[in-house]
């Protein structure tokens, strides 16, 4: 893989590191594969249909998906285009969210895969936000990890 040179974090951006128990070939196809993503994507009240979820796997593809609501049926669109992609350990896009509390435009989403023998280290990094979005988005991802976590097979690793 090609160098990823370390960005910058700022307090208009989130990182987050999480191990999952799972070989990274399986951690990434849950970021790229429309049905799996559609079995964890998207903070708890909500859910992602597979209906919804495009994944285009290649620089200046889409990468897209629709959360709906449980309660409301609300609709929160995340519309996002692959910057960079080097399977199986490096995704990066360009994304807007939009929904009833926030309204992204043009932010950066990187993904890095790192392989422990059987599990996967996920750093993801995002931003620039405005910090009220900077912290609903920070939630959601993190239900979404524990979510993606029992999503897993039991063989997975």
């Amino acid at each position: 893989m090609t160098e990823v040179v370390p960005q910058e974090v700022t307090d208009r951006d989130i990182r987050i590191t999480r191990a999952f128990n799972a070989p990274r070939d399986v951690v990434w196809r849950f970021f790229t594969e429309p049905a799996l993503i559609a079995t964890w994507f998207g903070p708890n009240l909500y859910r992602t249909p597979a209906e919804t979820v495009t994944v285009e796997p290649y620089v200046g593809g889409a990468w897209k998906l629709a959360m709906v609501e449980s309660e409301t049926g609300d609709v929160a669109p995340m519309v996002g285009r692959i910057v960079r992609i080097e399977p199986p350990e490096y995704l990066e896009l360009l994304v807007g969210a939009h929904s009833s509390d926030t309204g992204i435009e043009d932010n950066v989403l990187r993904i890095r895969f790192d392989d422990h023998g059987g599990k996967t280290r996920v750093t993801l990094h995002q931003g620039p936000f405005e910090l009220r979005d900077r912290d609903l988005t920070r939630e959601g991802w993190e239900e979404s990890f524990v979510k993606m976590d029992a999503s897993f097979p039991a063989d997975a690793s």
